[in-house]
């Protein structure tokens, strides 16, 4: 095996994406417990605001209330389908040894997300807030100074170059860029790496793909497979993820 470039982190974080998401319905609270048995050391979810204020975890956003499509921004809790967790409700059942990342999709709930995590003495060091505005993350960044920040983003679309955005990054405060496992190579993790910027990848899910994410030092991986993941983060990095 190719020798490791070195990551940012002690320990690269192994995200299970929607919980094991691969093995289980996504977003539930059985699919991030079974991720956390696998040995994932970190979980991924996206959040909503409902029309009462609660912030909850689901993908689409998008629930049928008596046979009729409506955004959770509009429905109160009490009617959501009862696979939807509220973030309470998350760390409840799933404690709070785990890093979190989580894409913002109603930006609304952003504040609520970092509220509760504090209430449920999550650590907010290990809490991954991701949006794919950078302008979004700027602020978000500094509203919340004890969350790590994350631009979420694609290769292409960094028009003055991955360098130029790295150093903006680096300037903002924002703690990591994310893109697209085929986005990376090394070259560009050492880049990022030298401004003090995380490298993550998200999407990997074959062998192959997981190996080269690790073996070129990002600092985070995506994965619906945690199987996979874990079985390859132990290859790579000498022991499970959750050690």
């Amino acid at each position: 095996m190719q020798q490791r470039l070195p990551s940012l982190v002690d320990e690269p974080i192994a995200f299970a994406h929607r919980g094991a998401r691969a093995h289980a319905p996504e977003n539930t609270i059985s699919a991030f417990q079974l991720a956390l048995k696998l040995g994932a050391n970190g979980l991924e979810s996206d959040v909503w605001i409902t029309a009462d204020g609660q912030v909850v975890l689901d993908h689409d956003g998008v629930v049928r209330v008596r046979a009729r499509k409506k955004p959770i921004s509009e429905v109160n809790r009490s009617a959501l389908p009862s696979h939807i967790p509220t973030v309470g409700e998350f760390f409840e059942s799933c404690g709070t040894d785990f890093s979190f990342s989580v894409d913002i999709k109603d930006e609304k709930a952003t504040d609520g997300l970092v509220a509760v995590a504090r209430e449920c003495a999550f650590d907010l060091s290990r809490l991954f807030i991701c949006h794919w505005k950078s302008s979004e993350c700027f602020a978000i960044r500094e509203r919340h100074p004890d969350v790590k920040v994350v631009d979420s983003t694609r290769l292409q679309r960094l028009k003055d170059g991955p360098e130029m955005r790295a150093a903006l990054l680096a300037n903002k405060g924002i703690d990591v860029l994310n893109m697209h496992i085929s986005d990376w190579n090394g070259g560009l993790v050492t880049m990022m790496h030298r401004f003090n910027v995380q490298a993550f990848g998200w999407d990997a899910q074959f062998p192959t793909s997981l190996s080269n994410g690790l073996l070129m030092g990002l600092d985070g991986i995506y994965s619906d497979h945690v199987d996979r993941l874990v079985e390859t983060y132990d290859q790579v990095i000498g022991h499970s993820p959750r050690l």
